[in-house]
């Protein structure tokens, strides 16, 4: 019997379906899922009140979070991965041709500053394109998860009632980032994102997007929390990778099938490795372009955001 009952949230995506069902709990305890419809508001309420025990979250708001003191440390489960060459979007009827194109320009980005997938897309611009990515204005949708955070001085957010994909459309921006535009003048910046995406992770470039975050106070109560927890959600993408390898599944999606076409592409067995060692140099690449862009203003040392009992484990 359960001697912890953990109140927590995350997809129900193929590495987690053993842990929603109740196949895989993790040792002494048991995670008790709350629905939240809009996963990134899940992210919002345990950040700003601590509302769950144990919660995914995105990477780069854990950052900013930890970085303004927020209680909660991760364990090195990285629940999704993903590419973000497509994610920037231009209209073809204003002369944008190329990423370089952007600069002294602005550019939407969905919802805040530090969303993973701007984080990810404006680094796509610097560290492949040599954009300048201080010399756009990048106009926000929304507002931050983190209260706290101040972005720079180029970060500003758009008038109230207004929309990302009309101003696109008007040209008042040259492009927008982690939109959805549902209009033929639409397409990527980019001639070809996907092989683009594909180039990066030959290169090793894999990015991560989500990880696994607990309440300080209970790995404080329970010292061997993070590693309970961490063994869970690996045992449960064991046996997805396991299905996954097989043909199996007993439903394949999208995910599924990009999951698929990265291990084709690279060889590896499991396409979303845990823990700290495998994924050192895409977590310091992360690391390095939020200290660029302004998000953090130094890079913590890896091992310091993830709790003690998960530095040196893999799964």
């Amino acid at each position: 019997m359960a001697d912890l009952h953990l109140r927590t949230v995350t997809r129900a995506q193929g590495n987690n379906r053993a842990l929603i069902d109740g196949t895989v709990t993790p040792e002494g305890a048991a995670f008790d899922f709350e629905e939240v419809p809009v996963l990134v508001q899940g992210f919002r309420r345990m950040v700003r009140d601590l509302e769950f025990d144990v919660c995914e979250m995105a990477l780069t708001t854990y950052l900013v979070a930890r970085a303004h003191g927020v209680r909660f440390t991760a364990v090195p489960a990285f629940l999704v991965r993903g590419f973000h060459h497509g994610a920037i979007t231009v209209d073809t009827r204003h002369g944008i041709s190329q990423p370089k194109d952007l600069e002294g320009r602005k550019v939407g980005v969905n919802r805040g500053y530090t969303v993973t997938t701007g984080v990810w897309a404006r680094s796509v611009l610097a560290d492949e394109h040599c954009v300048d990515l201080d010399s756009i204005t990048w106009m926000l949708s929304g507002d931050e998860h983190v209260a706290a955070y101040r972005p720079p001085a180029n970060v500003v957010p758009v008038d109230a009632g207004r929309t990302l994909d009309e101003m696109l459309a008007s040209g008042e921006l040259s492009a927008v980032v982690g939109v959805e535009i549902d209009s033929p003048d639409a397409r990527p910046l980019l001639p070809d994102p996907q092989a683009a995406a594909y180039a990066a992770l030959r290169r090793g470039l894999w990015p991560i997007n989500h990880l696994v975050v607990i309440r300080d106070e209970l790995l404080e109560q329970h010292p061997d929390l993070g590693r309970r927890v961490f063994d869970a959600f690996a045992e449960s993408k064991r046996r997805y990778v396991q299905q996954l390898r097989a043909g199996t599944l007993p439903q394949e999606t999208a995910t599924d099938r990009m999951h698929r076409t990265v291990m084709e592409t690279t060889g590896w067995d499991d396409p979303l490795p845990y823990g700290i060692e495998p994924n050192r140099t895409v977590l310091e690449e992360l690391l390095r372009t939020a200290v660029d862009q302004k998000i953090l203003d130094r890079a913590p040392r890896l091992e310091d955001i993830f709790t003690a009992d998960t530095r040196d484990v893999v799964g």
